[in-house]
Parts: structure tokens; C-alpha cells; sequence
């Protein structure tokens, strides 16, 4: 006679497959809709902590699916292993903020020159929200040189011009978006003269005139002589900024996550040196993580590369 054996079945291992399944689809479209959508900061960061709920949930229950596969053969071994991978993103995503958190200082912004702190251009300005903006605390540049001693300003061999171009170019290479300028007409190269308002003047010959004989030696076409210009004219129009120091604002956002961020490059033009100062913050919250260290630091290399052979120390 054939004996069959009927094997139990796990039900908390499959109710961990769903719980972490979902929170897993929850999580990847939280992200997409922050990245490339309308979701704010805030609301991504609650929603990403709502995420874990059930991811959490779910790893006891695959425990215990474990458990009862070790112990009486019952089904959903598997599922449970499922689980145990798909609950892992949504909470090792909260895990890791939250070790960086404790980590890294407790710092929304760094910068350069910590005397002289490039002044923004335009205040960034954002609804917090559930992310609540404190006061940059009185240790807030004795917390960045601790933490990132190696984060200094730059200074080249070089005119202003020449630097201010290759800070447009490194800046669009990595993804950082200008926003507002002051001073740019510092940056512009020294035979560029800005645009005026005064026209052509046009000699008009009266109709049945011959002209005269010098007249007739000049070509058919081409451009005439005109006048020097004004000196006046050569002074770059004044925006407020003081004379050899131009700035730009950026905003970007980190590549995977789009954490939004901003910056601002200060260019200043001393004798036959330009140095340069940046300044990063995060949009919201009170803590930046690190990233806004990450962020200049990956700038100013870039700036050395592009810049190579002018810098100095």
C-alpha cells in the first residue's frame, strides 16, 4: 500500500514573501517618484521609513518559516528566503542613513573658507516640513575641520576668465545646474567687449553725386572704419560685486536618490592668481549625511584636472 506524506505548510514564510514583495515595490516606486517625479525631500524620507515597516514585519515571519522547515520539513523554505532578499533594500536603505547620521557631524553645509564663507546668491529656500531646519551650531567649522580636514579652497595660475570658463564646463559635467551669477562679466576673456546700445552709423551719398576720385579706390564691399571706442564702453557694467570676484549658484541632486543640494563658486582675482572657494548645503533637513563634503570634494578635483598645470598651492 502507498503511503503519502503530506507536508505542513508554512503559511508565515509566504505572508513574509507578500509583506516583503510589497514594501520592496514600494520602496522602487517611492524612489523613481522622487527622482524623476514630484515627490518633496520630506515626504520621501517618511515614505522610506513607512517602507520598512513591513519589510521589517516579515523577517520574523521568515525566521520563522525557517524554523518550521528545520524542524518538520514544512513547506516554504524558499519563500522564505525570498523574503529574507526583498525585505534587505528597504531596510538597509533607513539603516544606512541612519549610520551615516551618527557618523558624520551634525552639519548642513561646509565650505572652503570657513573665515569668509562664500555668500550665497540667491538664498536657497524650501518648505520643511517634517524635516525641521535648526541653526548652524557655534562648532559648526571646529565639526568640519575635524571631520574633513582635506576640503580646502583652490588657487591658479591664471587669469579669472580662463578659471571661470572651466568652472562652467566641470560644473556641467557634473551635473550641477547654474541658477543665478553675479560678476560674470569678470569672467568674460579680456578682448570681449560687452554688447552696446549704439548703432552703426550709416553715410548715406546723395543720388546723382559722383564721389570722389579717393572714394573710388575704397572696395565695393566690406566693413568701414569706425571709431575708437569710448573707454567707457570697456568697463564691464557693475551688478554689485565687487571688482575681480565673480560667483555662481548651482543646484543638483545626488544621481541614485536625488537628494536636492546647493552650491555656490566664489571666484577671486588677486595679482596673477584666481582662487576659488565653494560652498555646498543640503536643501532640507538637519543633516546633510556627508554629502555635501562628497560633493565639493569631487568638484574641486575635477576643477584641478581640467585646470592642470596652473595650480597652486
Amino acid at each position: 500500500m502507498l503511503v503519502r506524506y503530506d507536508r505542513p505548510v508554512s503559511r508565515s514564510a509566504f505572508l513574509a514573501r507578500r509583506l516583503a514583495l510589497f514594501a520592496l515595490g514600494m520602496l522602487v516606486v517611492v524612489v523613481v517618484a522622487h527622482r524623476f517625479g514630484p515627490l518633496a525631500t520630506p515626504d520621501f524620507v517618511l515614505l522610506v521609513l513607512v517602507c520598512a515597516v513591513p519589510a521589517a514585519l516579515s523577517v520574523p515571519l521568515a525566521l520563522l518559516g525557517l524554523a518550521r522547515l528545520w524542524q518538520v520539513g514544512a513547506l516554504g523554505g524558499v519563500a522564505a528566503a525570498w523574503a529574507l532578499i526583498y525585505a534587505a533594500l528597504p531596510l538597509g536603505l533607513p539603516a544606512y542613513g541612519y549610520y551615516l547620521y551618527i557618523t558624520k557631524p551634525p552639519l548642513t553645509e561646509v565650505a572652503t573658507d570657513l573665515s569668509d564663507r562664500p555668500a550665497w546668491v540667491s538664498v536657497p529656500t524650501a518648505e520643511q516640513h517634517l524635516l525641521p531646519r535648526p541653526a548652524m551650531p557655534e562648532n559648526a567649522d571646529a565639526a568640519q575641520l575635524a571631520a574633513y580636514p582635506g576640503l580646502n579652497g583652490r588657487r591658479y595660475e591664471g587669469a579669472i576668465d580662463r578659471v571661470y570658463e572651466a568652472v562652467r564646463k566641470v560644473a556641467a559635467e557634473n551635473r550641477l545646474v547654474v541658477t543665478a551669477s553675479r560678476g560674470e562679466e569678470y569672467g568674460l576673456p579680456a578682448l570681449e567687449l560687452r554688447p552696446t546700445a549704439e548703432s552703426p552709423v550709416v553715410v548715406e551719398t546723395p543720388g546723382g553725386v559722383t564721389p570722389p576720385a579717393a572714394d573710388e579706390a575704397l572696395p565695393e564691399s566690406g566693413p568701414l572704419p569706425t571709431a575708437r571706442p569710448e573707454p567707457s564702453l570697456l568697463v564691464p557694467l557693475s551688478d554689485g560685486e565687487p571688482e575681480g570676484t565673480a560667483r555662481l549658484q548651482f543646484s543638483t541632486r545626488t544621481l541614485v536618490f536625488g537628494l536636492p543640494f546647493d552650491a555656490v563658486v566664489r571666484l577671486r582675482e588677486e595679482a596673477e592668481m584666481t582662487l576659488v572657494d565653494m560652498r555646498v548645503a543640503s536643501r532640507y533637513g538637519p543633516h546633510d549625511l556627508g554629502i555635501s563634503d562628497r560633493i565639493a570634494e569631487d568638484f574641486l578635483h575635477a576643477l584641478d584636472a581640467e585646470l592642470l598645470g596652473i595650480a597652486g598651492n
